[in-house]
């Protein structure tokens, strides 16, 4: 224990936070929540204002994915709190780190209905990984203490952390603890050796084997440990769309994302394949498609941190528990023991190959000038390979899952789990605070830029210098998609009508805005985008009409994928 000093709640929130690393907060003040905010006064922590406090979550999730530590976001009280749980659910369906801390009426208020009271406790339980109440201003170091802790290990999530107005004004001594318990909570920490070599001699024995990888591969950073074993055992690797990254996508056993809108050649394969190598996965139905064909004929190892998620979707022969980086380099040293390195020559690695040649040969693409692929292989040409690059929620960003290849392992984030329409743009100034040394793009249709785009005054006014690539078919596309396909072309709710100008709405934030109607005016609104510093929203008119194919139906398996004809 450090020693004893008598402090109140609020400075001692702050002291505990800067104890933990945190460099700034994302968030709105409220009347719940001014002790706090009154504290950024008196210490070195940076607030970022935002316009919603949907908005600040996103933002803290986006810094949380980017940097692997949580983001912080504040909110006040009643409507503060619950317009901050959307983009605390994201966060827990993508397991991002994050600390959420709202102000509470005072503790003798509470359930008394009191002005902006909200039972944010027992809303948000069911989408964080912790929740905590402090009841008097002495436990507010330990609760941060042990929030942060939750909230970063093991498999990663946000953590509320509620505190009436009378816990941060109170004063009370206060001990900031080095160490600490929680009862119950014991992350899964140790390799699976036995396991580990019981999925080596699986693997060896198989005829196609593949890798499939998850988002975990890339929360616990594991991409040079997946490239190894790819690269010994020559494996081709596919991913699902949230572990898009994490294997470079121009390597030669890379086959890219499988799913609803996965690329051809990965559901092909993983369809043929006769044993995966599951690393961080949970088997969402957008990856696998129905969960009966998928595990057909296919012996699954499944390797997660969660044992919770072993068997919940598929079923595996060998399951490997634990931090997925520490079970892939016992692999390594195992291999390295037995010597094994495979050749590339197997009649499996040649029919991969085949078959991803013949599918950049084949498929048809939108005629236009100005279709997605074309423009996104523009953007994947122009930007550093290590940009970072977040995306919204429709069409464009499965557009992305297909077009846009990641180059270095960690650089492209998603809502894939909740797939939250507007988390792209607050979650890319989040990664722009990450990593300022970067250039940060949000790729983003017209239809989710709307529900964030007054976070362009954060963007501006903090010096956030991010860029918006809105693909602008002035449609909710994806909707408009399921109509033409499945509702015999009754469209209902989907026209945005060409409303806002974008150009002009970035202007009047005093952002830059850029509109490109021809590839040769794209290529220089994005060297425009790099090299300015101020935020920047490039508006690009793309036909309304246009697919995202291939596409895998509900309730069908990747065999039976619908092509562009």
């Amino acid at each position: 224990m450090n020693k004893m000093e008598s402090m109140s709640g609020a400075k001692a929130l702050m002291m505990a936070m800067e104890k933990e690393g945190v460099k700034q907060v994302f968030g709105l003040p409220g009347g719940a929540n001014l002790p706090m905010y009154d504290e950024f006064a008196r210490c070195n922590i940076r607030h970022i204002l935002t316009r919603h406090e949907q908005s600040a979550a996103h933002m803290a999730d986006g810094f949380g994915r980017v940097s692997r530590k949580p983001g912080v976001c504040f909110a006040t009280s009643g409507p503060g709190a619950t317009n901050i749980l959307t983009g605390i659910a994201t966060a827990q369906a993508d397991s991002a780190p994050m600390i959420a801390v709202t102000g509470q009426v005072p503790v003798g208020m509470i359930g008394k209905d009191a002005f902006q009271e909200s039972d944010i406790i027992g809303m948000a339980n069911p989408v964080v990984k912790y929740a905590f109440q402090p009841r008097s201003a002495g436990e507010i170091p330990e609760v941060v203490k042990k929030g942060f802790f939750i909230a970063e290990s093991g498999r990663p999530g946000p953590v509320l952390i509620d505190i009436p107005k009378d816990v941060q004004t109170n004063v009370e001594p206060m001990n900031f603890p080095d160490e600490f318990k929680i009862q119950g909570y014991y992350p899964w920490a140790d390799p699976d050796i036995v396991n580990v070599e019981k999925a080596i001699d699986m693997l060896l024995h198989a005829e196609k084997p593949i890798i499939l990888a998850g988002g975990g591969t890339i929360i616990s950073s594991a991409f040079a440990e997946l490239q190894s074993i790819a690269e010994t055992l020559m494996l081709p690797v596919v991913t699902t769309f949230k572990g898009k990254g994490a294997f470079p996508e121009n390597h030669p056993l890379s086959l890219g994302p499988i799913g609803m809108h996965g690329h051809a050649e990965a559901n092909k394969m993983m369809s043929e394949a006769d044993c995966v190598l599951a690393i961080g996965t949970r088997f969402s139905d957008r990856s696998v498609g129905t969960f009966e064909a998928f595990e057909k004929r296919l012996k699954i190892i499944h390797m997660d941190v969660d044992p919770a998620e072993i068997g919940k979707n598929q079923t595996a022969q060998i399951a490997v528990i634990g931090d997925v980086r520490v079970n892939l380099r016992v692999m390594i040293k195992l291999l390295l023991q037995r010597a094994i390195k495979k050749s590339e020559e197997t009649p499996w690695i040649k029919h991969v190959k085949e078959t991803k040649t013949y599918w950049k040969e084949n498929l048809k693409l939108h005629p236009g000038e100005m279709g997605a692929a074309k423009i996104l292989r523009k953007l994947r040409e122009l930007l550093p390979k290590e940009s970072v690059v977040t995306t919204e929620v429709g069409q464009h960003q499965m557009w992305a899952s297909l077009f846009y290849d990641v180059i270095q392992p960690g650089t492209f984030f998603s809502s894939t789990g909740l797939g939250t329409m507007g988390w792209g743009f607050p979650a890319a100034i989040g990664a722009k605070v990450a990593r300022p040394d970067v250039p940060v793009v949000d790729i983003a249709g017209d239809g989710s830029f709307a529900m964030t785009e007054n976070s362009l005054a954060t963007a501006v006014l903090e010096d956030i210098p991010v860029i918006v690539f809105v693909l602008n078919n002035s449609t909710l596309g994806m909707v408009a998609q399921w109509q033409r396909t499945f509702y015999d072309r009754r469209m209902i709710g989907v026209d945005q009508k060409s409303c806002p100008d974008y150009v002009k709405l970035a202007e009047s934030y005093g952002a830059q805005g850029i509109r490109a109607q021809s590839m040769d005016e794209l290529d220089k609104a994005i060297k425009t985008a790099l090299s300015s510093d101020v935020a920047t929203v490039i508006d690009i008119p793309i036909d309304p009409e246009e697919d995202v194919l291939p596409f895998v139906a509900p309730g069908t398996s990747l065999a039976e994928m619908i092509l562009p004809s």
